[in-house]
């Protein structure tokens, strides 16, 4: 179990990236009805790659989500708790002393997260109490063994069980399964230990309220739990300075959490379990725990709605602050000011940043009041929010690296996919298929008439290309792959179709949907709706008809999972086809990486590099499209390209990866202009 670093300087719309990745199921909880919080956590869910189990609970409420929560899954290091909690109760029974001092031995040494291997000699000693803490804090293995050694492993397990958790048990001590475990089936199933959301969402419930030892051991449990060093996984999109007990997991295939938030509301106890899917690397930063850490940051916001300010306020700046903004005021001040005041990027808007600011405003004949209000904002310029610095688009260096050679025509197609389609969108030719009729999820390959509608508007006024549009905290907070929007930015419809299209941004398609949904009519089903997304799905459908896509039904403008929003690659064809003979779009999805400009509610700048996530534009003869990826839809796929001046359009649904997509489309491509060649 590797040690994993901290994650710092996270924006919030980093948030979103990860949910590019396939879906997990949903098993409704009987005992749970839906409610916002819960239908907010499963969109999340449905478009995460592998098995989760999530439970919520806030404490003072009772208010409580489950999903999949009764599963028994690996817990990794978070079985580490169970121990603890183990250890505390002996001491309490006179049975331990957390003063009783422990020799380190050779033999004692394992591999993988902590200290003591690494860094401690044999013979060196340390109390149990100071054990635990290492157990706790630094996840370390050599200690959690040590610590095992004086609670006996089936003592842990038999507690757990007397509790009423049966499924919380530790199979052997750490890196000595196979030869210490005492549940040998499970630790082949599961490794180190097992657990449920539900369980472990109860145990941390009673830690909190004292049941499982006095208050004094209590307090000194909690206090372990704060010390974990691993802030990746439900800290990193919470208010700052906002304190968690927990305790983390993680091996190849699985990655766990489960933590106290100190909200302001009360606690709020947050467990998320995954397994049979993490692609990630050891590094910080991963998928799996931004997925954990969006979970703690809805749960978090649910619970203490009524205390959130409003995003959308103008942002006047002053000490006291916290946040990315004020990221982005140290990094810009540190690189336009001469002599640089080389502030800490550290979100603390303190009395550092203050003086800055002053000496900043002073310089620029402005009064000194300490406040980054719109006019320090305007004479800044263009912020920095990141290491990747856009000052001037025109100066950035946007070198692309050389095209790969076409692909060679011989051989036939291989493909994993669940449809495909290949045809001449000239003429409407079909040169060959696979289930072409097949009903399937579609992805976001949806954006493509998402995008179709918006530009067949700027068709009938080309000025509106050029119209400023707010982004909403609804398009904002929209979960998947994102264009790194924030609630309150202005931008043009020309730059929102380029991050609709490039990055793939769900958070764009809500803001040009709701932008224009209000131009057309009301779905007849809500005939009396004013919500202008509905609307806009409306006519995504009005429209998809008058293609001839008989067999399509959108639900949303980004194809995020929905059982009712599907497609088939014969429809999608259509819509291609339509695309590429109207062709005010090609440049869009041909472009390979566009910088956005956006301007902040206080009048801050900024730019987005957006960089397309079609692999294929990397090679001469493809032409762009548009990709898309859920767990039900597979990895999927729209291509444009052009051989000889023949151009073919080939559709991919439900490939076995992203990789395999690609894969299956040159194949499709590489059989379709050798069979046009004969």
């Amino acid at each position: 179990m590797p040690s994993i670093l901290p994650m710092r300087n996270l924006v919030f719309a980093v948030l979103f990236s990860f949910l590019a990745l396939s879906s997990a199921s949903v098993i409704a909880q009987p005992d749970e009805a839906s409610s916002p919080l819960k239908d907010s956590l499963t969109s999340l869910v449905e478009s995460f790659e592998g098995e989760v189990g999530i439970a919520v609970k806030h404490i003072p409420s009772g208010e409580t989500v489950l999903i999949n929560a009764d599963e028994a899954m690996p817990t990794a290091s978070l079985i580490k708790i169970s121990i603890m909690i183990e250890a505390y109760r002996q001491v309490e029974a006179g049975k331990l002393d957390l003063a009783t001092l422990i020799t380190l031995k050779e033999e004692d040494k394992v591999p993988g997260s902590g200290v003591l291997t690494t860094h401690f000699s044999p013979g060196m000693q340390l109390s149990l109490r100071d054990a635990i803490r290492l157990m706790m804090a630094y996840s370390d293995n050599t200690a959690t063994n040590l610590v095992i050694d004086q609670v006996g492993l089936k003592s842990v397990s038999d507690t757990m069980e007397e509790f009423g958790f049966p499924e919380t048990k530790i199979h052997s001590k750490v890196y000595r399964g196979s030869s210490t475990t005492i549940f040998p089936e499970r630790s082949k199933k599961y490794g180190l230990g097992s657990t449920t959301a539900r369980e472990t969402m109860s145990i941390l419930e009673k830690l909190s309220q004292s049941e499982f030892a006095n208050e004094e051991f209590n307090k000194e449990m909690l206090e372990h739990m704060r010390k974990c060093i691993n802030q990746d996984r439900i800290p990193p999109f919470l208010p700052r300075r906002t304190v968690v007990a927990q305790k983390t997991g993680s091996i190849s295939t699985a990655r766990t959490v489960a933590g106290i938030i100190e909200s302001p509301s009360g606690p709020i106890v947050v467990v998320v379990l995954t397994a049979k899917g993490n692609r990630d690397s050891w590094s910080a930063g991963k998928t799996t725990d931004l997925f954990m850490a969006s979970i703690s940051k809805r749960a978090f916001d649910h619970f203490n709605k009524d205390l959130i300010p409003d995003e959308t306020a103008p942002q006047e700046l002053r000490e006291g602050a916290t946040g990315w903004l004020v990221e982005a005021l140290q990094r810009t001040l540190n690189d336009r000011m001469v002599p640089s005041p080389d502030l800490a990027v550290d979100g603390d808007f303190g009395p550092s940043t203050k003086s800055a600011v002053m000496d900043f405003q002073s310089s620029k004949d402005l009064q000194a009041s300490g406040v980054a209000d719109a006019a320090v904002w305007k004479a800044l310029g263009p912020l920095i929010t990141s290491d990747l610095v856009i000052t001037n688009p025109d100066d950035f260096d946007m070198k692309l690296r050389k095209k790969a050679e076409s692909d060679s025509l011989e051989g036939i197609p291989f493909v994993t996919c669940k449809a495909w389609i290949v045809g001449d969108p000239d003429s409407g030719k079909i040169i060959g298929s696979a289930n072409p009729t097949r009903r399937l999820e579609n992805a976001s390959t949806t954006k493509l008439m998402t995008a179709y509608i918006t530009i067949q508007q700027v068709r009938k006024d080309p000025a509106l290309l050029n119209e400023i549009v707010t982004v909403t905290s609804r398009a904002a907070n929209t979960p998947g792959s994102t264009a790194k929007v924030q609630t309150g930015e202005k931008l043009t419809i020309h730059d929102l179709l380029y991050g609709l299209l490039l990055p793939s941004g769900n958070d764009a398609s809500v803001v040009l949907a709701e932008h224009l949904g209000n131009r057309f009519e009301a779905p007849e089903e809500d005939a009396e709706t004013e919500d202008s997304l509905v609307k806009f799905v409306a006519e995504m459908n009005r429209v998809a008809k008058k293609l001839g896509m008989e067999n399509t039904q959108f639900r949303n403008p980004h194809g995020l999972s929905h059982k009712e929003h599907k497609t088939t690659v014969q429809d999608l064809f259509r819509l291609a086809s339509a695309i590429a003979e109207d062709g005010m779009l090609l440049p869009y999805v041909q472009t390979r990486k566009h910088i956005g400009r956006l301007e902040g509610a206080s009048g801050y700048v900024r730019y987005e590099l957006w960089t397309n996530s079609n692999q294929l534009l990397n090679i001469d003869g493809y032409l762009g499209m548009k990709t898309g990826t859920t767990r039900p839809a597979g990895a999927c796929l729209v291509s444009f390209g052009e051989r000889d001046n023949q151009k073919l359009i080939s559709i991919v649904l439900g490939a076995t990866s992203s990789d395999a997509r690609y894969t299956d489309t040159r194949n499709l491509f590489r059989w379709a202009w050798n069979e046009l060649a004969k």
